[in-house]
């Protein structure tokens, strides 16, 4: 079964809107706790390399990071010519578990599980503040609820993994 663009891009603007949202929506005024090195004022983010079978990954994951970053406000994203650091890696997990079985032996909640690798460095020097760090998400789904499915799920468990890369962007050092 094939996928349509349409859908891709419904799935990608859910989880940047759902990103969004759940950063705050502070404008131009950061929340963070502005431990980020002076010298660094822009960075660029990579579409992720996806490893996955899971189509356009990659590229929600890395639009997902773009819009937390522009609306935590402590470093400018910008086009990689322009960056003095750089976010780059690559989806390395996504799996679909079953998350609990019934006494009839029936599956009834799934589990979406997705890992990524990522790297962020300084452009000018090639330092690496950290270098192929793993951050992990998951979301969970009933089945047949009418309310969650694994859309839903994928953006929950990207949800996880952008809040953890915000932090250890913006606040970790």
């Amino acid at each position: 079964m094939t996928r349509s663009t349409g859908g891709r891009r419904a799935r990608a603007a859910a989880l940047v809107l759902l990103v969004a949202v759940a950063a705050g929506g502070c404008g131009p005024y950061s929340a963070s706790s502005g431990r980020v090195d002076q010298s660094i004022k822009r960075v660029a983010v990579e579409y992720f390399e996806n490893r996955t079978a899971e189509p356009d990954l990659g590229i929600d994951l890395a639009d997902a990071v773009i819009a937390a970053l522009q609306d935590d406000n402590t470093l400018k994203v910008v086009n990689y010519e322009f960056a003095d650091s750089v976010i780059e890696g690559a989806v390395i997990f996504y799996e679909i578990r079953s998350a609990f079985i019934s006494q009839e032996q029936q599956v009834d909640e799934f589990q979406v599980q997705i890992a990524v690798e990522l790297t962020f460095r300084v452009k000018e020097t090639g330092e690496t503040i950290f270098e192929r760090k793993r951050f992990t998400g998951v979301g969970n789904y009933l089945l047949g609820d009418g309310q969650t499915n694994e859309t839903t799920a994928k953006v929950e468990a990207g949800l996880e993994i952008t809040k953890d890369v915000l932090a250890e962007v913006v606040e970790d050092w």
